[in-house]
């Protein structure tokens, strides 16, 4: 065995190690220390906490495909489920396969009211390693990683702000009236009094429905990865994908708008590994959030995140919850290091945020987390948080949640995804939208933008079909809570 950890994002997993192995029961323990820094968990406010998503990799020493670990799992509260939690955390898990297992945990704080650096050390998990088809004596690499998330917790919430956002969604016939979400039921799509309904002026959608029950609203309890996809987590998918898989998922765009993943299958670097991943296709975004066990955010649930439980809505608010927004040019120091940060211009009375105004001559995205980091930083606002605490959801790379404007979109049911791509490198989670991206559409705006497309509730680019790689895409995942 080999002891493997994994920096991303501030998230820092290291000397990891197997114990206490139990051959009568075919399973083993992971054990790591983890730690990453501005964690919180409050009952006040939006009453909510981030957590780390914590997942397993493995190889047999004599083969080089990598393979998904099986995590045990019983109630999904961290209660007799064999993992070890640390003082002052909580472990929790979803019985992925309905076998018993799951195909990672969120670990977080347990004491309400602090804030500030976590670290957890002797952190064990319980790997069922047989029912991954492992025999006892099997020597074995593992990896851990672990992903940034933010707790939304189950809540009603508005969809549409009531103001002059392209294609927003409204409650029928009032196109200044935003409809509320209060549960997961479907929902009625026409033009009838009452219904959910929006404009198609560009790429809104097609107007039918209904949005059916399975489909994810934003009204159950989610996790939102807290930052977009780093260069870092992309950089590590890399390099635990076969040749074949590699050739299908390598942007190969090193040099461009900040991009700066170079090297060979299985050995692939970065040089900007805290920056946000540009350069990633639809399918790329689906791959990575298979091989993570995480999925796509609907629509519905990007504006829960953005947005929360204020009621009535700010008209034609950024993610932040105000219509103020930077005006400057921003430059910046540290450049691609983990402390990138603005050297000039972060604005201390509005929103920061990355988009055409702001970029200046910098022409790629930032540092993930770059503006709460920020020494000027005074809270939400000027920090570009959500109502929650999720990061760059307005400008920086475009958001690519599922839509709910086309067919494709509405059949998708939110399944996770369980860890494996097929033999060419794509997700093979059904119910998703595909290789050609059918379904997939573009919130929040990019570096690039006008700062309108930043809006939370512009539908502008909601139904956009784009299958390609381009300089300004990114994306993020979620999770529905255990």
């Amino acid at each position: 065995m080999a002891n493997n950890g994994l920096f991303a994002n501030n998230v820092s997993i290291s000397n990891v190690r197997l114990t206490g192995q139990d051959q009568a029961n075919d399973f083993t323990k992971v054990e790591f220390d983890i730690s990453w820094d501005n964690s919180w968990r409050t009952n006040a406010g939006p009453g909510n906490w981030d957590a780390a998503w914590v997942f397993v990799k493995y190889r047999l020493k004599t083969q080089t495909t990598w393979n998904h670990a099986s995590l045990n799992w019983t109630d999904g509260t961290g209660s007799g489920d064999g993992h070890t939690e640390p003082t002052n955390s909580n472990i929790s898990s979803a019985n992925d396969n309905s076998s018993g297992n799951s195909y990672g945990v969120f670990i977080q704080r347990n004491a309400v009211m602090a804030q500030g650096s976590v670290i957890y050390t002797d952190v064990q998990l319980r790997w069922n390693y047989g029912d991954d088809g492992l025999l006892d004596g099997d020597s074995v690499e593992v990896c851990v990683y672990g992903i940034e998330m933010v707790y939304v917790p189950q809540a009603s919430f508005e969809l549409g702000s009531g103001g002059t956002e392209v294609d927003p969604f409204y409650l029928y016939p009032t196109t200044t009236n935003t409809y509320t979400v209060s549960s997961e039921n479907a929902i009625t799509v026409g033009t009838t009094a009452g219904n959910l309904y929006y404009a198609t002026v560009q790429y809104g959608g097609d107007q039918a429905g209904p949005i059916p029950a399975a489909f994810p609203k934003g009204y159950d309890a989610f996790y939102c990865m807290k930052y977009e996809i780093s260069q870092d987590q992309y950089t590590e998918f890399l390099n635990k994908l076969t040749t074949t898989q590699d050739g299908t998922r390598f942007p190969n765009q090193n040099g461009n708008c900040r991009h700066a993943i170079t090297g060979s299958a299985g050995s692939r670097t970065t040089s900007k590994p805290n920056v946000a991943c540009n350069y990633l296709s639809w399918a790329d975004l689906a791959a990575y959030l298979d091989w993570a066990a995480l999925r796509p955010m609907s629509g519905l649930e990007y504006e829960k995140a953005n947005r929360g439980t204020v009621a009535p809505p700010v008209a034609n608010e950024y993610a932040w919850g105000t219509t103020n927004i930077a005006g400057s040019a921003y430059t910046i120091n540290n450049d691609g290091a983990a402390n990138e940060g603005i050297a000039s211009n972060y604005s201390t009375i509005a929103g920061n945020a990355s988009y055409s105004t702001t970029d200046g001559s910098i022409n790629g995205p930032l540092r993930c987390g770059i503006f709460s980091a920020n020494g000027s930083n005074t809270g939400r606002e000027t920090s570009g948080a959500t109502y929650y605490g999720i990061m760059e959801m307005s400008g920086n790379l475009w958001e690519r949640p599922v839509t709910v404007g086309n067919a494709t979109g509405r059949t998708f049911d939110g399944q996770n995804g369980d860890g494996i791509l097929n033999a060419t490198g794509d997700a093979n989670t059904t119910n998703w939208p595909n290789t050609s991206s059918t379904g997939a559409g573009f919130r929040g705006g990019y570096w690039g933008s006008a700062a309108t497309d930043l809006r939370t509730s512009d539908r502008y680019h909601a139904a956009y079909t784009v299958s390609n790689r381009y300089y300004d895409y990114g994306g993020r995942g979620v999770r529905l809570a255990p």
